[in-house]
């Protein structure tokens, strides 16, 4: 019989826009580091107790080029596209505790692989609990269709070294996939100074147009994404709903 987390990941590696990608792990002192290669073996059906609260609402949202490379010609993982949201405008909470949204940004390739492949873009919502822990939402991108609310934001990118973008206002729930199953587990941020202790959720694919993924690949032709960093053991727990 096949098991559940294999029919899992089956189907997420059959999500449309998914590619190889080279991303291998990179040696780090710390053990528990994002982004992950999702396999089947990883994958935990003991699913948490406590589901994912989300309360997201409307906001004016700018988007601005943020870049901690310091004066380095080349684009890395640290430099991306940055959506700047209205405070109180989105929350989620998880086990009793609050987080509220600082703020969005995206990587080119997907920085979370599934069995080695990646989505051409993805979406970090970042959250922060009131004593500064971090919970982050992460949503693959693929190409289809178009219009959505990422194709918005995207729209016009901020220039670098320019001012940021005016981008209107948004609902902050069409950011989200509508099937709001996840995969949760515990790592980093994947940008310095990769601390740990993140809250990682990972949920299903965004469709957005071919048009913008080809615009912000434009940008950052070399890609702003982090390797895949060892499991060291570590569960990727399934969680069938978020609210």
């Amino acid at each position: 019989m096949i098991s559940r987390r294999l029919l899992v990941l089956a189907a997420v590696l059959a999500l449309p826009g998914l590619v190889l990608t080279a991303g291998g792990s990179v040696a780090q002192s710390l053990p528990r580091q994002s982004p992950i290669n999702i396999t089947a073996a990883a994958l935990r059906a003991d699913w948490p107790s406590s589901p994912l609260r989300i309360d997201y609402g409307w906001t004016d949202v700018s988007l601005e080029y943020v870049s901690r490379d310091g004066d380095r010609a080349v684009r890395g993982e640290e430099e991306t596209e940055q959506g700047m949201v209205e405070p109180g405008a989105g929350r989620v909470a998880l086990a009793g505790v609050r987080y509220d949204l600082v703020q969005f940004h995206f990587h080119t390739p997907a920085e979370h692989r599934f069995g080695g492949l990646a989505a051409p873009m993805e979406l970090h919502l970042v959250h922060r609990d009131a004593t500064g822990k971090l919970l982050v939402i992460g949503v693959p991108l693929v190409v289809g269709g178009g219009g959505s609310t990422v194709d918005t934001v995207l729209r016009t990118l901020a220039p670098e070294c320019g001012p940021a973008v005016a981008v209107g206002r948004i609902d902050l729930n069409g950011l989200l996939p509508a099937e709001r199953s996840s995969l949760r587990y515990d790592g980093s941020l994947t940008t310095a100074p990769f601390t740990e202790g993140v809250r990682w959720v990972l949920m299903r694919e965004k469709h957005v147009a071919a048009a913008t993924v080809a615009r912000f690949q434009e940008l950052f032709a070399d890609g702003n994404s982090r390797q895949a960093q060892p499991l060291n053991g570590r569960g990727v727990h399934i969680e069938p709903d978020v609210w």
